[in-house]
């Protein structure tokens, strides 16, 4: 459970880091393929097969599945595979946060009177 909720608090660290409202956000609840859906508009770059597998996570349920059904783990994900999904996004949100705050600002603009 806990690398699915570590896959949530980085798209949603991205999300943020866009520009998306906590309330947009909070309102998906534990919706991985809707968070991953805007991460994409958003500028993250995931494998086809990772971004699948945010997708089927969210349709199967696993995140409620492992916290309050973890007599149902047997149709959750493999360990493996998540672990492959966490790496991704970890390493590609990261590096999309970094990029993004290492940009020079625009003439005229310091952090305090950007928009």
């Amino acid at each position: 459970m806990s690398a699915i909720h570590a896959i949530e608090l980085y798209l949603t660290a991205l999300l943020l880091h866009r520009g998306h409202s906590p309330n947009q956000i909070r309102k998906m609840q534990h919706d991985l393929s809707a968070r991953t859906g805007l991460a994409l508009e958003a500028g993250l770059r995931l494998r086809a097969k990772t971004a699948q597998h945010l997708h089927s996570l969210s349709q199967n349920r696993e995140y409620l599945v492992t916290r309050y059904g973890p007599e149902l783990a047997a149709t959750a994900s493999q360990i493996n595979r998540l672990t492959a999904t966490l790496d991704e996004v970890a390493a590609k949100v990261t590096i999309l946060i970094g990029l993004s705050s290492t940009m020079p600002q625009p003439v005229g603009l310091t952090p305090e009177t950007s928009p």
